[in-house]
């Protein structure tokens, strides 16, 4: 991944004096009434909680990042995978992306965490029962599934700030 980061970092317009954005992708797994999260590690976000995701790759179809995504981090297949939402997200200077955020379900298996430097865990968590705190992106998802509708805020850039220990 740190090679698609690069290449996300430097992705210029066709005068190639400006950046531009990647596209990334959010994942809500769920399984009846709860739905898998994990607490992140490292880079943007760490220590909240957050679904599945990553970057769309060349090629591949949302569908397919979806797929991907989930069984690269907790080796889980999903099915039944939807639009969720969109959203316009900035960490730091640096990175700029445009999420294509779905749902999906994983009607068997148990996670496991195929990426431990980046996420703590994966665990099931029941909708009315969230873990805290949520990261940005995830928050948004979860008011689109609650909602019943596709959400965009064309207006809003959205940006997740470090947590502070006290």
């Amino acid at each position: 991944m740190g090679h698609i980061m690069e290449i996300a970092r430097v992705e210029r317009n066709a005068q190639g004096t400006e950046r531009r954005p990647a596209v990334g992708m959010g994942v809500l797994v769920l399984r009846g009434n709860c739905v898998l999260l994990g607490r992140r590690l490292g880079a943007h976000g760490a220590g909240y909680y957050a679904a599945p995701g990553g970057h769309v790759e060349w090629g591949e179809t949302l569908a397919d990042t979806a797929r991907r995504e989930v069984r690269e981090e907790c080796g889980l297949e999903v099915e039944n995978i939807r639009l969720l939402s969109v959203g316009t997200y900035v960490w730091g200077d640096d990175r700029h992306f445009v999420d294509v955020d779905v749902v999906c379900e994983a009607p068997h298996g148990e996670p496991q965490n195929l990426e431990p430097q980046r996420c703590e865990g994966w665990a099931w968590y029941k909708l009315d029962e969230l873990p805290g705190p949520l990261f940005v992106v995830t928050e948004n998802m979860l008011a689109s599934f609650q909602s019943g509708e596709v959400l965009a805020d064309l207006e809003q850039a959205y940006r997740q700030l470090p947590l502070t220990r006290s």
